[in-house]
């Protein structure tokens, strides 16, 4: 009989169940058909994330109202990578069960199984290989959007790890300054008090202090407070003698009655305690933001592999059925 005739299943099972097929037959793993189909997926996945890059950086824009939005991009982005699982793997599968040798003389379901089990080891070893070879391609071009994609969305800080330290030390020198300010409002005199103060000093000519000298004492001054407001932020309030000492500043330095500079001090150290909040509370939102977005995208990426799991399997069944029937 000629070795190249084909049989049809049922042929094939009636025969091998009669012994009528003899003979040691090939392995039950054909790796070549594997590494083939993986290497398919491997490849295939590469090329649609770079067309995925192309298309994700050609619909953003820096400008505001211009491009889609952050949550229009984040879903584009999870469906185009799931799509890119799904194509790869489905490919991978299908060249791993179409590729491997023909095993005469096996039961049906064995067959089954041996197909579904190439097309699992196609995507387990595309799965690897781009783990372990790609990760510094794919790496930078992921970077590359994530952070063109923030700066779209306007700096969010959410995307990118490594612009986390630069808005750390931003949001410090803008809290830093916007204690200043507060700080220095605190000395503001009235119009009052300031006229008052310019007449006592041109009537008093001769007590009166050197600029210089009224320059470094205001700075030593707001220094002073400074570190007062700071102490109280702290400890998360202002403790009596420092409310006290503090008004006796202000009054000094802005001509103010005593009560009235106690007053200033406590409304803004209180208005200093509420930037605060907002800012701990923004920081937080960020934070919770960020950690939403990193388990999101995790899960969708287990979905997708465990879907490509799948897909490779079923095409490499749908492959194996096919190289049998040639």
């Amino acid at each position: 009989m000629n070795a190249n005739i084909s049989l049809a299943p049922e042929s094939r099972d009636m025969l091998a169940s009669t012994g009528a097929l003899t003979g040691p037959g090939p392995g039950a793993v054909s790796w070549g058909a594997i590494f083939a189909g993986a290497a398919a997926a491997a490849a295939l996945s590469l090329i649609l994330l770079i067309l995925g890059t192309g298309l994700g950086l050609s619909s953003v824009s820096p400008w505001a109202a211009q491009g889609v939005t952050a949550t229009t991009f984040g879903v584009s982005t999870i469906v185009w990578l799931t799509f890119t699982q799904l194509a790869a793997s489905g490919m991978g599968g299908y060249l791993a069960g179409r590729l491997r040798t023909r095993w005469a003389g096996t039961h049906t379901d064995e067959v089954y199984f041996r197909d579904t089990a190439h097309g699992f080891l196609a995507w387990a070893i595309a799965s690897l290989a781009s783990a372990a070879m790609l990760t510094s391609a794919i790496g930078s071009i992921v970077s590359g959007t994530a952070q063109l994609g923030a700066a779209a969305a306007g700096g969010a800080g959410t995307a990118v790890a490594a612009a986390l330290p630069a808005a750390a030390s931003m949001k410090g020198d803008n809290a830093t300054a916007a204690q200043s300010y507060l700080v220095d409002s605190l000395f503001r005199k009235d119009s009052g008090a300031a006229a008052s103060a310019s007449s006592n000093s041109a009537n008093a000519t001769s007590t009166a202090m050197p600029v210089a000298s009224g320059t470094e004492d205001s700075n030593r001054s707001s220094v002073e407070v400074g570190r007062i407001f700071a102490n109280g932020m702290a400890a998360g309030s202002m403790s009596p003698d420092d409310t006290k000492y503090v008004g006796q500043v202000i009054a000094q330095r802005t001509g103010l009655p005593a009560a009235d500079a106690e007053k200033r001090a406590t409304d803004t150290f209180a208005r200093m305690q509420a930037k605060a909040k907002e800012a701990e509370t923004a920081a937080r939102d960020a934070a919770d933001k960020a950690r939403k977005a990193s388990s999101y995208a995790a899960l969708w990426l287990f979905v997708s592999l465990l879907a490509g799991a799948f897909v490779a399997s079923l095409c490499a069944t749908y492959g194996g059925r096919r190289r049998d029937l040639v």
